[in-house]
């Protein structure tokens, strides 16, 4: 696998080697996420960091021209209009990862907003994208559906046992 640091000092060099770029970044994730990167300080960029890095998430501050670029040679255009200003793109496998830290960090410092995003190659605005942050974790949504499946055997189970409790009571008083 090519390291992104090492793809993009070839970027410069020449343009041939920006598609590999272009195929490793929005071919290979499911969720690419733009956020503005004003007024973070160094400290809290070395947290943001490492938080994204333990979720799997690659975060690079990168010009908006290459990020153009590798979007329009992947064929998505929606991107261009939000490539202004001081852009932190996030690559991810998983479709929350990269927002929900992004979106904790945004709560919790006030500092930056998100720009845009993609989710599957489908475009999402920014308030898209922060609904996508807000979603619970993917344990969190496996345990909500199993307690859905398990809810109403749980009920059927409580029924057939009260029914079983009123069955007993009347031999209970008819042995004593």
């Amino acid at each position: 696998m090519i390291s992104i640091n090492d793809v993009m000092v070839d970027i410069i060099r020449t343009n041939s080697k920006y598609s590999v770029y272009a195929y490793y970044t929005f071919e290979e994730n499911e969720a690419v996420i733009l956020s503005d990167y004003r007024g973070i300080t160094v400290d809290k960029d070395v947290k943001l960091r490492a938080k994204l890095r333990e979720a799997g998430v690659d975060y690079r501050v990168t010009k908006n021209t290459l990020i153009r670029i590798a979007a329009n040679n992947f064929g998505i255009s929606e991107l261009d209009q939000y490539l202004e200003g001081p852009t932190a793109i996030a690559f991810s496998k998983d479709p929350v990862a990269g927002a929900k830290v992004i979106g904790d960090f945004i709560r919790e410092n006030k500092v930056t907003a998100f720009k845009a995003g993609l989710l599957s190659k489908k475009f999402l605005d920014a308030a898209a994208v922060d609904a996508l942050a807000k979603l619970p974790s993917r344990e969190a949504l496996l345990s909500q559906i199993a307690c859905c499946f398990s809810a109403p055997m749980a009920s059927f189970a409580r029924a057939l046992n009260s029914y079983a409790e009123k069955l007993e009571a009347p031999a209970e008083a008819a042995a004593e």
